[in-house]
């Protein structure tokens, strides 16, 4: 591997950028949001007051969320919106950056050829939503429960690699959350380290 090609490969899998933005408090209320979806509709978090809400970061050229665009972050946005959940998938990568999406034709285009089973695509370039919520990463995971308060917030599971095979021995803590979430119990697990691609703010 060129020395060019290991440093670009550094730079997309690398975190560092993010890291000193100022994580959530959880058990606290969530911060509220207006931002528009690729339909250039304005969603906020209070059009879904009552409802159980995540939140997951992404960004399509991100190693990271191609390993969980395999199938597992399509099958846990179904069942969460089967049992009555709001999936938001936010990408806050700035003009120019890895991830951004030029027109909503290019975003739904992608969510058409991946199967993006969630609820709205939020399209936040200037990173104010992603800097509200402290989001360092793709994917970055955010649970939010019927009351507005933020119950869980890091990574989608356990396993901290960029390799689809990994995911089979994971412990998906999303799941698990929305499973404790659902079931009227306290999040056993509220947070973890995220892990992926730095978010691409500008």
């Amino acid at each position: 591997m060129t020395l060019t090609r290991r440093t670009a490969l550094a730079g997309a899998l690398a975190v560092p950028a993010a890291l000193s933005l100022p994580g959530l408090a959880l058990a606290k209320p969530a911060p509220g949001f207006s931002v528009k979806d690729v339909d250039g509709k304005v969603r906020t978090l209070d059009e879904f007051k009552g409802r159980v809400v995540v939140l997951e970061w992404i960004n399509e050229g991100c190693p990271y969320v191609k390993k969980h665009y395999s199938g597992n972050m399509q099958g846990l946005q179904v069942s969460a919106v089967r049992d009555g959940a709001v999936w938001l998938s936010v990408c806050s990568s700035a003009v120019g950056q890895q991830g951004h999406w030029k027109t909503g034709a290019d975003a739904k285009a992608w969510m058409a050829a991946n199967n993006w089973a969630g609820t709205a695509m939020l399209i936040d370039p200037d990173g104010k939503v992603g800097k509200a919520y402290g989001a360092k990463t793709t994917p970055h995971m955010y649970v939010i429960d019927k009351t507005g308060t933020l119950v869980y917030q890091g990574g989608i599971d356990d396993v901290p690699t960029n390799k689809v095979e990994d995911i089979k021995r994971a412990k998906n803590l999303v799941a698990a959350a929305l499973a404790d979430v659902n079931a009227g119990r306290p999040v056993k697990v509220a947070f973890s380290q995220p892990y992926g691609c730095a978010v691409k703010y500008a």
